[in-house]
């Protein structure tokens, strides 16, 4: 894919919005996210507790991100991220208010973190089944790499600049530009012109109609190894929990340092995107699926190991390289493996699986951490992604030998 083609697909005013709403969403959580964790850590002084954010944000997402897909088959998409992100900004504003006011109890913090962690669960399939239904199918692999970059320079920008709010003003200010960042993000959500138009189809009952999305995976093969790969990689190869550890008692660089460790992995992701969007789309999309998470799994290990600040920063750029490889050849193989009447559903399973890696690996990382040591956590979690790997490519052998032309053939049987 030449760089023309992606400014092409910019060009389109519904794509353009789309994107930017994203960029701004994505920068506004990762920074309320990586905000979240260093103020439990620097409030109790505990790994555990981080731990705990990670379990407790997941403990909603189940039942919503299912329920959200559902919904999603069913009802007008855009509305629904209108709705659910207006309560993620809810909780923004709730956390900078508290906090500047000094009014923010541990208990308040993980409640508002929750209900905020439960509106992305049930947004999410609808966004994601929304960028198939903007774009013409033959540029779907180019939107979604598009989309790919500018998820991922969002999440290099927001933990950055929740690091330099944090070590500048303190919690309070990082928590209220995340909240503008959100209000942004809302308001070209509003921009965009999505047509809803209800089938006059009977449908099945939700239940049925969730079951109807499990069979689809359970006879995808491709998919569901992506996805499960994908799942276990994250939480056990994931050191986010870890990161405030390192930077105050391992590499001894403070806030600022926890901003740039955290952005690292997504400046690597960025790094990755530009690059994706001067070559042409990715054909062998599970082999790099797999080729991905190891490379993930390696330099999760060379990070746990570093004992140097710019050793480690480099470690955990490689980590955000090979991950986005990842991303991008996982998204690509979903989109264009599921039918756009079965894509909230399909979506709903892929975000259960996505939160799920992104919290878990908080309480997996955090609690390992507590009866070992954060270098055994971290070491250990990169361990477990080769054996995952493996297993994986036991069960579903196909997998790294998919291509786009395989995908479609799935979509079609």
């Amino acid at each position: 894919m030449s760089a023309s083609s992606a400014f092409s697909i910019l060009a389109q005013p519904n794509v353009r919005s789309w994107v930017t709403a994203r960029f701004c969403s994505g920068t506004g959580v990762s920074m309320l996210r990586a905000t979240a964790i260093w103020d439990v850590y620097a409030s109790t002084g505990s790994s555990v507790n981080v731990g705990l954010l990670g379990l407790l944000s997941f403990v909603p997402a189940p039942v919503l991100a299912l329920t959200g897909g559902v919904v999603a088959d069913r009802a007008d998409r855009k509305r629904i991220v209108l709705l659910t992100q207006a309560v993620e900004l809810a909780c923004a504003v709730a956390f900078t208010l508290s906090r500047l006011s000094n009014q923010l109890p541990m208990w308040l913090l993980f409640a508002l973190y929750m209900l905020n962690g439960a509106a992305i669960a049930f947004e999410s399939p609808a966004r994601q089944a929304v960028l198939p239904s903007l774009v013409q199918r033959e540029d779907l692999g180019r939107a979604v790499t598009v989309m790919s970059t500018a998820h991922a320079l969002s999440f290099v920008s927001g933990p950055a600049v929740a690091g330099l709010l944090l070590a500048s003003f303190g919690t309070g200010y990082a928590y209220g530009g995340a909240a503008v960042l959100l209000a942004i993000a809302w308001s070209f959500v509003a921009r965009v012109s999505l047509v809803h138009t209800p089938s006059t189809e009977a449908k099945p009952s939700p239940l049925a109609s969730l079951l109807e999305g499990f069979r689809f995976l359970r006879h995808n093969r491709l998919v569901l190894g992506a996805m499960t790969l994908d799942l276990f990689a994250v939480i056990f190869g994931g050191a986010t929990a870890m990161l405030p550890v390192y930077a105050d008692k391992i590499l001894n660089v403070g806030p600022r340092g926890y901003g740039i460790l955290t952005a690292s992995l997504d400046v690597g992701a960025v790094m990755t995107s530009l690059v994706l969007l001067m070559l042409p789309p990715i054909k062998r999309l599970g082999r790099t699926v797999v080729l991905g998470v190891l490379g993930y799994g390696a330099a999760t290990i060379a990070f746990g190991l570093s004992r140097n600040f710019e050793l480690s920063i480099a470690a955990y750029v490689c980590v955000g390289i090979a991950d986005q490889f990842s991303v991008v050849s996982r998204s690509a193989l979903v989109q264009l493996s599921t039918p756009d009447e079965l894509r909230g559903r399909v979506s709903s399973v892929n975000t259960l699986f996505i939160l799920a890696s992104n919290q878990l690996t908080l309480a997996e990382s955090g609690f390992l951490a507590a009866v070992t040591s954060p270098t055994t956590s971290v070491v250990a979690g990169g361990v477990v992604v080769f054996v995952v790997t493996g297993l994986v490519l036991l069960f579903v052998p196909e997998l790294y030998s998919s291509t786009q032309r395989a995908a479609n053939e799935e979509r079609q049987s």
